[in-house]
């Protein structure tokens, strides 16, 4: 790849959008398989909320909540409080490294590396 920035080869509002609903994914599920491009490229993102949820001010949930998803979890807690009060206290302890991706093998139909993305 030329460029390592480059994600996708799409315009900035389609990547800006599959990675808005990927990280709410991880966080609501705690785990998705994607592209292994994918995965590292949301990981930053996963991180950084995260660590906004472990920070518990205003600024950080209107944060939170400008970036994620406006879903809910299967017992119809939104998202934003889900980050904020279920996953965040579960790394207070850590300073960072909350996710971990584990290498599939390649996809058949056209051969692109997989990937799993799952919170530690």
């Amino acid at each position: 790849m030329a460029n390592p920035h480059q994600l996708f080869r799409r315009n900035t509002s389609w990547k800006r959008g599959v990675i808005r609903s990927l990280t709410t994914d991880v966080i609501l599920h705690g785990r998705i398989t994607t592209t292994e491009t994918r995965a590292k490229e949301v990981r930053r993102f996963v991180e950084k909320m995260i660590t906004k949820g472990k920070k518990g001010t205003l600024s950080a949930r209107r944060e939170a909540v400008a970036f994620l998803r406006p879903v809910s979890t299967k017992d119809n807690v939104p998202v934003d409080k889900y980050l904020f009060d279920t996953i965040a206290p579960k790394y207070k302890d850590r300073k960072g490294g909350y996710t971990r991706i584990i290498k599939l093998p390649a996809r058949q139909g056209d051969s692109t590396r997989m990937a799993i993305l799952e919170l530690v």
